[in-house]
């Protein structure tokens, strides 16, 4: 791993197409929450599951993972960016 500050690392998004910053994965899911791919993404970059669980509330860690257990098909993803960019 790199010595940059872990949300600067960047990797192409395989919902978006192109490359993105940790810290976008860490607002880009539902009501601006953290996106439910980030741990099938960033696993092999670095400790992904141990950095979100020591830096947010368990509580919403436990509701992250209850998520990225219940992965949505592409349609609905595709649909659920739509609605964020109309929303903005």
């Amino acid at each position: 791993m790199s010595d940059q500050p872990i949300e600067e690392l960047e990797r192409r998004c395989p919902r978006l197409g192109s490359p993105i910053s940790f810290r976008y994965c860490l607002m880009s899911g539902e009501d601006d929450f953290v996106c439910w791919k980030v741990l099938d993404c960033w696993w092999e970059t670095f400790d992904v599951e141990g950095y979100l669980k020591n830096n947010m509330p368990e509580s919403v860690f436990k509701e992250l993972m209850a998520k990225a257990d219940q992965p949505k098909n592409k349609i609905s993803s595709i649909i659920e960016i739509i609605e964020k960019v109309k929303k903005k």
